[in-house]
């Protein structure tokens, strides 16, 4: 049964929320920024193949990313490197890989996934995923995996699932979905979590080769018709041509806004894996470790003097890190630059925004 079972990585974003570490000539899916010796994109790998055969899974990444892909995983079949000449959100990005799964293999049961996420509980994650697979080998219906909320975060979409129509995956209890809410505010957060009917959107989705079709026929028909004019295409050399032509003309729209808000298949799995999607320095600084004084420290030799709450983050070895009188601020040293500013992710973006206008874009 596993051999109908395949994987889509999606691995295109650029990771800007993580810069000045993440940059988008190598972003953040690509670099082992929890210093365990792996990147996040080997990791999900890894962690997949245990339950699916390396034959099945397919990256989905940007062009640019080609030859990263290729050194980080060398198992993955060349014709499984699926590259998008542009960025056009998810929705796209999980359409390709769908109709060409489809002319390989139409009876395929797939999990639908990002590159970039942290997992805490390997076992209990491959075990929800299979059990997700065989589920949808024999049921039409679009599972999304919850993730059972342990505070109010706003960084997160929710998902509301209708507790008076339920169903068993393998004795697991999941949910039709009432309602999608992308990033909520601090407030309306905190009454989703205590109300105890919402989930964070974990962004991935199980289902079978043949709902997604009829998903994207009916809610995404333009996005249906040009993947699918491609069918004689895919595994041939014509293949990449046609891909850059259909991007040209692709709208961009996520899976989220583009099948899961529109279709009545949808399906809410709660799960307690243990699960981040490290989107940004505050989540990295919130799930590890901090010394005596709030700091989270990684790197360099450093001397911190009346340093508090601050994130010393350091990739380059041989520099010594020393600062003092510092609360709330961010230390992130590369071998090619140097951030210092208030641990405030909208200055952070700002700085991002501003470098092509310092004619420092090559930094991005």
């Amino acid at each position: 049964m596993a051999n109908n079972h395949y994987c889509i990585i999606m691995a295109g974003g650029p990771g800007s929320r993580f810069w000045p570490v993440s940059r988008s000539q190598k972003p953040k899916q690509f670099l082992d920024i929890l210093g365990t010796g792996k990147t996040f994109i080997q990791q999900t790998f890894e962690r997949f193949a245990k339950i699916i055969p390396s034959e099945n899974i397919l990256v989905v990444t940007s062009h640019l990313y080609k030859d990263l892909v290729t050194e980080q995983l060398p198992q993955i079949l060349p014709e499984h490197i699926l590259l998008e000449p542009y960025r056009r959100n998810t929705a796209p990005c999980m359409a390709y890989a769908t109709y060409k799964l489809l002319k390989k293999n139409p009876n395929a049961s797939v999990v639908v996934t990002p590159g970039d996420h942290l997992i805490f509980n390997d076992e209990i994650f491959t075990q929800t995923i299979d059990n997700a697979l065989r589920f949808t080998d024999k049921n039409d219906v679009l599972i999304t995996l919850g993730i059972k909320p342990y505070r109010a975060e706003t960084a997160y979409g929710y998902i509301q699932a209708n507790k008076t129509k339920h169903i068993s995956i393998n004795g697991n209890v999941a949910y039709s979905v009432k309602t999608f809410t992308e990033k909520p505010t601090a407030d309306l957060a905190e009454v989703f979590v205590n109300s105890g009917e919402f989930l964070w959107n974990s962004g991935m989705f199980i289902a079978n080769l043949k709902t997604l079709v009829e998903e994207l026929e009916s809610h995404q028909p333009d996005i249906a018709h040009l993947f699918g004019e491609g069918e004689s295409l895919y595994y041939t050399t014509q293949e990449a041509p046609f891909i850059n032509k259909v991007y040209e003309e692709c709208k961009s729209i996520s899976i989220d806004y583009g099948i899961m808000e529109k279709t009545e298949k949808a399906i809410v799995y709660p799960v307690s894996f243990g699960w981040s999607d490290i989107g940004t320095w505050e989540s990295l600084y919130g799930l590890n470790k901090r010394d005596e004084d709030g700091n989270f420290v990684r790197g360099s030799e450093r001397l911190l003097k009346n340093v508090t709450n601050s994130i010393v983050y350091s990739q380059d070895d041989k520099q010594v890190v020393i600062a003092a009188n510092l609360d709330n601020f961010m230390i992130v040293n590369t071998d090619d630059l140097l951030l210092i500013c208030p641990r405030d992710e909208s200055v952070i973006k700002s700085i991002f925004t501003d470098l092509p206008l310092s004619n420092l874009g090559k930094y991005q």
